[in-house]
């Protein structure tokens, strides 16, 4: 598959020496910014011993303190806003689930760049000007819904915003409206996929040619079944509210990694452990710093998000880096009996084995004093309504993988289809009772 060259993907081609300088020239000014502006910046740069002038190129930014989530909620809500309260246009903030939300602040120079990033993702999935976009992210404080909306607008497309929710009405939107590209969390659309197996729609049928799925993590394995069972091209979209929301990088036609758009959001890894960077290709702790935006700029933001910075050229030709699918975070981690195991290996292993539906729950229990670990997998109806010995044979199997995985032997429990919790937004799929 090949897609038409777009204007705005011209930042994308950029040549390696002339993106240096201008992310060189952005990281001084920005800089500048958040020590006059922000007062936590400015005490942790004096902290480190340096000031504005002593970052002179791309090259110092690892001289410069890193930024961790917590900061946020220590100057909530306004305290890392580098513009006064009569520029900013526009809020968002996270849930808040575990404390105090994130609240994160945009001027127009901000919304601006925000459109444009989307725009140029949105192009990279191969959509243009005429395309009916159906955006079922969440509107309102979560960035995913007018993130999307905008960059759709800046493209040409007819942006339809659904939102989340209501699934028989987005089923029937996409089939009346003629839509050729959805996007949602990756979970949502296996929701959809259910729902409309259920009331008799066939994916497969419509116009719909393009899913862009992000918010949460998902697996190749997930990729597949998506993309078989509905005939799309599954694209992965990357972000985070502390940094802009969605379109902080995004896949190519070539499905080979996610493109940063390195003008505006500079990309490092780091040893988790140490704060040490590696150098591309070595797995590590993505950290990003924003280069253009204004209204509240982050330096060296450590992601929690586990990948690889790829330098290889793309056969799509892009010019700025790649980094590999986000395989896992790290503080998304379960450490049961001494080992750790995160949800993706979990999705990994089930997938891998005939029978499986992409739904599956992990519940953490503590029993005189051990934990233990429950995997519940909706499997095929017709298993279920097989003999017991082939469904004691499959749960046994689903152990087996998991253990190759994860190098623990686990409680393995087969459900009925659709029985399982579904998520209109980010899916939780691990209940942890072992505090209770």
């Amino acid at each position: 598959m090949t897609t038409r060259f777009h204007p705005a993907s011209s930042p994308d081609f950029v040549p390696a020496p002339q993106l240096r300088e201008l992310q060189s020239q952005r990281l001084r000014a920005v800089v500048r910014r958040v020590y006059d502006q922000t007062k936590l910046y400015r005490n942790r740069i004096n902290e480190a011993g340096l000031r504005p002038e002593s970052i002179e190129s791309i090259d110092d930014i690892a001289q410069l303190p890193f930024t961790v989530k917590s900061d946020l909620r220590d100057t909530y809500p306004f305290g890392l806003f580098a513009s006064p309260m009569d520029e900013i246009v526009r809020l968002h903030a996270s849930s808040g689930t575990t404390g105090k939300p994130i609240v994160v602040a945009y001027n127009r120079h901000d919304v601006e760049i925000w459109a444009e990033v989307i725009e140029r993702a949105l192009v990279s999935f191969g959509l243009h000007e005429g395309d009916i976009l159906q955006n079922s992210y969440g509107y309102g404080l979560f960035t995913g819904g007018l993130g999307l909306h905008y960059g759709g607008e800046r493209l040409g497309a007819t942006v339809i915003p659904t939102s989340g929710g209501n699934t028989d009405r987005q089923i029937m939107i996409m089939k009346d409206f003629g839509v050729s590209a959805i996007c949602c969390t990756p979970s949502y659309f296996l929701h959809i996929l259910d729902r409309a197996a259920e009331i008799g729609v066939d994916l497969r049928s419509l116009p719909l040619r393009a899913g862009i799925f992000g918010a949460e993590p998902w697996t190749d394995a997930m990729r597949q079944h998506i993309e078989q069972a509905a005939d799309i091209k599954a694209y992965d979209i990357y972000g985070l509210t502390e940094i802009i929301g969605p379109g902080v990088g995004a896949e190519c036609h070539c499905q080979n990694g996610i493109h940063i758009f390195e003008d505006h959001f500079y990309p490092e890894i780091i040893d988790p452990n140490t704060g040490q960077p590696l150098p591309d290709g070595e797995t590590g702790e993505l950290v990003l710093t924003t280069l253009s935006k204004q209204a509240m700029p982050i330096l060296r933001f450590r992601t929690r998000d586990v990948t690889s910075l790829v330098s290889e050229p793309c056969p799509c030709g892009r010019t700025i880096r790649r980094i590999h699918r986000i395989s896992h975070r790290t503080d998304d981690m379960i450490i049961i009996r001494g080992c750790n195991v995160f949800p993706s290996q979990i999705e990994t292993a089930l997938l891998e084995v005939e029978g499986a539906l992409p739904h599956y729950q992990i519940i953490l229990t503590r029993s005189r004093g051990l934990d233990q670990m429950e995997v519940q997998i909706e499997v095929n109806a017709q298993i279920l309504s097989d003999r017991i010995g082939a469904m004691e044979e499959l749960q046994a199997r689903f152990a087996k993988q998991i253990e190759h995985i994860i190098g623990l032997h686990v409680v393995v429990t087969l459900a009925e289809p659709r029985t399982l919790p579904r998520s209109e937004g980010k899916l939780r799929r691990v209940m942890d009772q072992r505090n209770l």
